[in-house]
């Protein structure tokens, strides 16, 4: 990447951690973002479009698959695609039987959008740090953009807004649930009588207080962890090509070994979501007495 001759190694990894960011600038008005701070003066409502692109194309790519296998699907043999996506309907139906005790027939199809979403989005990783940013930033430059002013960043659990949009939509049904399932009465009985009766009430409403609030924050925050520790490993990894052939050998067997262990963790990551999501419903569906 032409970034990697010019910048200097801090330049290159801010580079590469900073969104394409859209939103109203106090000086210039509505603008893309020309770097980090430009990003930050732009406020809350600024708005990382090349976030929001990856999540809403890889959400389409997710939901043509599944549409296209059921309205292909056959009692017949089975095609390849669709003997894959039965596989992977399996495989959570199996974990959702074992994790929720309740009746909802949302829980099963949530999951699957779950784990399938968030496991492509974490796959964007192991595309080459500097292809797709590389080739957007040349194309902006047929129309006059300076390429060091470009940014893209591919992977959308790197960047916190998506993985907390997630986990609080999770937690917003969990709410509903829980006040559904036992009514306001019992909802607030469980936060203020548990877990040690009357007496303990001031404690009872701390301790299910943090314990509920943490719900949310764990899910995003574990995912976007995991998710932006690799990513920063292969941006480390990709500067090692320009300190000469031997770096360069060594950086492509270290990125290969990486990228092989990565598919482990993008995988696991997508898994414990999911998993946690049906747990925390199964917990909203459950009435104490």
């Amino acid at each position: 990447m032409s970034t990697a001759e010019t910048l200097t190694a801090q330049g290159y990894i801010q580079h590469h951690l900073t969104n394409l960011t859209l939103g109203v600038h106090p000086e210039h008005g509505l603008s893309f973002a020309h770097n980090a701070q430009g990003a930050a003066e732009m406020g809350f409502w600024a708005i990382n479009v090349d976030t929001m692109f990856f999540s809403i194309l890889l959400g389409w790519l997710f939901v043509r698959f599944f549409r296209g296998v059921a309205e292909k699907a056959s009692v017949g043999i089975p095609g390849a695609a669709q003997n894959f996506a039965e596989w992977i309907v399996e495989f959570i139906d199996e974990n959702v039987r074992g994790s929720f005790t309740g009746k909802n027939p949302l829980v099963a199809p949530l999951a699957l959008t779950i784990f399938v979403w968030v496991f492509m989005m974490n796959l964007m990783d192991l595309i080459p740090v500097d292809l797709l940013p590389w080739l957007f930033g040349q194309s902006m430059a047929i129309f006059g953009a300076d390429p060091h002013h470009v940014f893209l960043r591919v992977v959308p659990t790197t960047d916190p807004n998506t993985t907390f949009a997630l986990a609080l939509v999770v937690f917003g049904m969990v709410l509903y649930y829980s006040f559904k399932m036992k009514g306001v009465g019992g909802f607030l009985g469980e936060l203020s009588l548990q877990p040690f009766g009357v007496w303990g009430m001031p404690a009872n409403l701390i301790l299910e207080g943090i314990s509920l609030l943490s719900k949310p924050v764990s899910l995003a925050l574990r995912l976007f962890g995991n998710m932006y520790a690799g990513e920063m490993i292969f941006i480390l990894i990709a500067l090692m090509f320009g300190g000469g052939w031997a770096l360069g050998l060594t950086a492509g067997a270290l990125q290969f070994v990486w990228a092989v262990f990565h598919i482990l963790i993008i995988t696991l990551q997508a898994f414990i979501f999911m998993v946690l999501t049906v747990v925390y419903l199964d917990m909203a569906h459950q009435t104490h007495h």
